[in-house]
């Protein structure tokens, strides 16, 4: 295996797939993946209708460019899905991750974990006299290095929601 083909086939995509909001069909796209061998990183989904009738997935994993062409493929035959769009292929996008982070601790790290989450823009959301919850929402590498910091000031839990994303300016995906 060459260095190219090392890069190739550590490429990050973050695919969108607007379905049909039915029971099932998110065990059918997962499946896609296991059959493939390829994880998934991040997962989430939502219903983005007032009639509860579709929903969105946002996806996001590694893998040659010819295998994400693969999967989407087969992603497309499936009847309720209705569009898959590979953000990292169709240009500048916009990702967001939200976090809940408990962290606990007393005296200075207390007071250097309030400061911290001020540069970080967290939001406390829950405080207690032993500890914080704190809400971060932002790019992956902004909530990585959040945590990372609140690992040496009494990190107790994470809760991440996954990634979600938009292509940037005035047309959908």
């Amino acid at each position: 295996m060459t260095a190219e083909t090392t890069i190739a086939a550590a490429e990050r995509h973050v695919l969108t797939i607007t379905v049909d909001n039915e029971a099932g069909i998110l065990a059918k796209i997962a499946g896609l993946f296991t059959a493939r061998g390829y994880n998934i990183d991040s997962l989430t989904v939502a219903d983005i209708t007032d009639g509860h009738d579709v929903s969105r997935i946002t996806i996001v994993t590694h893998g040659p460019p010819e295998i994400i062409d693969q999967i989407r493929a087969q992603l497309e035959r499936l009847v309720p899905v209705h569009k898959v769009v590979d953000l990292t292929e169709v240009g500048p996008y916009v990702e967001r991750e939200l976090a809940l982070i408990k962290v606990a601790g007393k005296g200075e790290n207390r007071v250097e974990a309030l400061r911290l989450a001020d540069v970080f823009r967290a939001k406390v959301v829950d405080t207690t006299t032993a500890s914080f919850v704190f809400e971060l929402t932002g790019a992956p590498e902004k909530i990585d290095s959040f945590v990372s910091l609140m690992k040496e000031l009494g990190l107790v839990e994470v809760g991440r929601t996954g990634i979600v994303g938009m292509i940037r300016g005035a047309e959908a995906a």
